[in-house]
This record gives structure tokens, sequence and C-alpha cells, in this order.
């Protein structure tokens, strides 16, 4: 059984920062896992945005890159998002889950960015 929590969504100003956090709440040997940040924006399917591999490498999808930044804490089973610079394009719930989605989704966490 894998729970994922994800937390640190708020509105913020574009332009603005915001750091998402991912507790994996399970038994499973999290460092070995690939992990993603997913998001979903209003009448648009998911997608991922960024990953991390067990050993820290990391990937982005074209429109993140550069602002965001993925980093994992094996020890904590935690998976965040740095998010810098962000325009209201950003605006959508942000879920996490394996490289390839594993397990049931979480309930996200919502990011709206909005002057």
């Amino acid at each position: 059984q894998v729970q994922l929590v994800e937390s640190g969504g708020d509105l913020v100003q574009p332009g603005g920062s915001l750091r998402l956090s991912c507790v994996v709440v399970s038994r499973i040997i999290f460092g070995v896992n690939d992990m993603g940040w997913y998001r979903q924006a209003p009448g648009k399917q998911r997608e991922l945005v960024a990953s991390i591999t067990g050993g820290g490498t990391t990937d982005y999808v074209d429109s993140v890159k550069g602002r965001f930044t993925i980093s994992r804490d094996n020890a904590r089973k935690t998976v965040y998002l740095q998010m810098n610079s962000l325009s209201p394009e950003d605006t959508a719930v942000y879920y996490c889950n394996g490289r390839v989605p594993l397990w049931d989704w979480g309930q996200g966490t919502q990011v709206t960015v909005s002057s």
C-alpha cells in the first residue's frame, strides 16, 4: 500500500516561487524508485513536468526547464519541486507519482498563479 501526500500549493503572484513536497507513505524502498511531478490544468490532461531517478538524474518538460527543480530526500521518502518565476500558465493541480505512474494518485496540491 502506497499513499502519496502532496503539499505546498498556494496562490502566488506571477514571478513568485513555491516549493511543493510529496511524502510517500509506504514500506517500499523509496530510493530505488524513479519519481515524477505531474500537473493537471483545468480542461487539460495530466502531464509529467519533472522526474528524478533513484540516482538523482533529473529531467524536465521544456516549459519548466530553468524554472523548476526536482529533488528528493530518500531518508524522508520525500520528493520536492522548487518552482520559480511562476506564470499563470503554471496554474494547475500538482501531483507526484512514479516516473511511470505506479500507485494510486494522491489528492494533489493546488497551485494558482494570478495577480
